[in-house]
């Protein structure tokens, strides 16, 4: 058992044997290593003030990944490279070329934000050559800017699109060989438990195996995966956490298969992760994971965790409720599988046995003729908590009856839940306009949702109804309202 956090702090070598289990990067930053150009915006991964990158080792190779720094806890760090920005100019005092960008398209006004902006675009630049209009703007959508304007940063994004570290300065570039060789010696299976000063304990296992004995030993324990909602508990709410198990490394947890029958998912795969294969295999799901949060927020958060917490304003569970998804939990005495409706059990109750956690989800492969779609409802379209999410999934024979039908929402009840009354009323009968209106009064069965800042109650019930209208359009209707829609998605 090891007894101490080892990771990359840009060029210095960081070791840790004493460490609140909730201590901020941002803070260690800032506050330990005065290292201010990170800045504390909202505290909670949205306006992207405090992006760094942390880069990895997967599969030997050196991957970096742009991160809310003001939500990752510095528990989670072990065997990674964290850049900042201070680590981008040359010596000299020579800026990168993303930096100069900024500058000569005047993308900088009161600068509050600068930083972050930089540091998300100098993780686009690492990864993609000449990105689009569109990739720049996917890259942007955690960065919040209130007074220089987005134009003048995507142009500075556009003018060093096609300038690669191999003809300039770049640290990165430089130093990979470097950064993997040390970051190959202090990659460790083994089990770190460390001690904070006030007493409080992390654990970051070295195996699934490990993580399994951990829990047995602290059922109570706090798992962190993404730590995109628990980042908030502490730096909103000041929770107290003991112990805190940090899993964001555990590769085993971060596994995807694709075969004929559906595409398993590791409960440690990011959004960002799953993206591409979501995208191919069930392209509604994909595009619901590009309205999750920010570039940073996906980067970070996992569809395990996002299962895992309950919440009933989740994005991801309507989907795979109504795509007939299945959990499977671990614990030290084995793993028992479950569809994923039956873990919902009420507000804050999952059907989560103490020591169990989540360990992958199945999503079986929908037939070549169904229709998907799923529909995030928000105030505003980038980056935002839905007011309520719907997901359909659709089979017809060839009368055109319904043979198949699963309809889920989240924010429309206590926890993510089917309309079973809608269902009923819909199956069996020709998917058609006369039908889906009647159908329509069911959701008044289904659901008594609540009225609070994102959305009324009438509100949300109305809209659920007319959700259903809208896939009803989407399946049935001519080329012309296809097309309205799917510009009304772009």
């Amino acid at each position: 058992m090891a007894d101490s956090i080892r990771f990359i702090l840009n060029g210095e070598d960081v070791a840790l044997s004493s460490l609140d289990p909730t201590e901020t990067l941002l803070d260690f930053l800032r506050l330990k290593r005065r290292l201010t150009g990170s800045k504390e915006g909202c505290a909670e991964g949205d306006c992207g003030a405090c992006t760094v990158l942390v880069g990895r080792l997967v599969d030997g190779r050196l991957s970096y990944e742009t991160v809310n720094a003001c939500i990752r806890f510095v528990g989670s760090l072990n065997a990674t490279h964290v850049v900042t920005v201070e680590h981008l100019a040359a010596k000299d005092g020579t800026l990168h070329p993303v930096q100069q960008a900024m500058v000569d398209c005047h993308g900088s006004q009161c600068g509050f934000c600068t930083p972050g902006f930089v540091m998300s675009l100098y993780g686009l630049w690492l990864t993609s050559e000449n990105p689009s209009r569109a990739e720049i703007e996917r890259a942007l959508q955690g960065n919040l800017c209130r007074c220089t304007g987005y134009e003048p940063i995507v142009k500075a994004a556009e003018q060093v699109g096609h300038v690669r570290p191999s003809a300039l300065f770049d640290p990165l570039e430089r130093e990979r060989a470097n950064i993997i060789a040390r970051l190959g010696e202090i990659s460790t299976r083994e089990t770190i438990a460390i001690t904070g000063p006030d007493g409080r304990r992390l654990v970051v296992p070295g195996s699934v195996e490990g993580l399994a004995e951990t829990l047995a030993a602290h059922p109570k324990a706090t798992v962190v995966a993404g730590a995109t909602d628990v980042g908030l508990w502490v730096t909103k709410q000041m929770r107290v956490l003991d112990p805190v198990v940090f899993i964001n490394h555990l590769e085993d947890l971060q596994q995807i298969s694709v075969t004929a029958d559906g595409i398993m998912l590791g409960a440690g795969v990011s959004y960002t992760s799953a993206f591409e294969v979501l995208r191919q295999e069930i392209p509604a799901f994909g595009r619901l994971i590009e309205r999750i949060g920010g570039q940073q927020v996906r980067n970070m958060g996992t569809i395990g965790g996002n299962v895992a917490n309950g919440s009933p304003i989740g994005d991801s569970p309507p989907a795979l409720i109504a795509l007939s998804a299945t959990v499977t939990l671990r614990s030290a005495k084995g793993a028992r599988t479950m569809p994923i409706e039956d873990y919902f059990i009420d507000y804050g109750k999952q059907d989560r046995q103490p020591g169990e956690f989540v360990e992958s989800l199945f999503v079986p492969r929908p037939k070549a003729a169904s229709h998907v779609a799923v529909y995030k409802i928000t105030k505003r379209r980038d980056e935002d908590i839905s007011a309520l999410c719907g997901a359909f999934h659709l089979e017809t024979d060839a009368a055109g009856l319904v043979t198949h039908i699963r309809i889920a929402f989240g924010g429309m009840a206590g926890t993510p839940k089917r309309a079973r009354s809608v269902e009923a009323a819909l199956y069996g009968k020709p998917f058609t306009q006369g039908t889906v209106e009647a159908a329509r009064d069911a959701f008044d069965l289904d659901y008594k949702p609540l009225t609070d800042w994102r959305a009324t109650a009438d509100y949300r019930q109305l809209t659920a109804k007319n959700l259903l209208t809208r896939f009803f359009l989407e399946v049935s209707g001519t080329p012309q309202e296809l097309q309205r829609f799917a510009v009304e998605e772009a």
